[in-house]
């Protein structure tokens, strides 16, 4: 199973991993946790626009943006609660990359 995922050089421990190929592009869809520790830095992260996506044990890298996402919690600042994250993400083409 792929256990790692890495979105904008920030390194994500992952619950689950599938991928596909929509028209030619990556499609990875991603379940991880996230704890009241790290939600600032992963909220953050995943406002931007665009990201570099690199699955390294897949030896895969591309440009992708935000298809769906998900999480089980909304308020990770309480003190040690963890939230389970869905993300999925799309290779944009070379249009959008530009």
């Amino acid at each position: 199973m792929i256990s790692k995922i890495i979105l904008n050089d920030r390194t994500i421990d992952l619950r689950s991993y599938e991928e596909e190929k929509v028209n030619g592009l990556y499609k990875v869809s991603v379940d991880f946790d996230v704890k009241s520790d790290d939600y600032h830095d992963i909220a953050t992260l995943l406002y931007s626009e665009f990201f570099e996506v690199k699955i390294p044990e897949r030896n895969l890298t591309f440009r992708g943006v935000i298809h769906n996402y998900s999480t089980s919690l909304t308020n990770l600042y309480v003190k040690d609660q963890i939230g389970q994250y869905k993300l999925t993400l799309i290779e944009v083409n070379h249009e959008e990359k530009d």
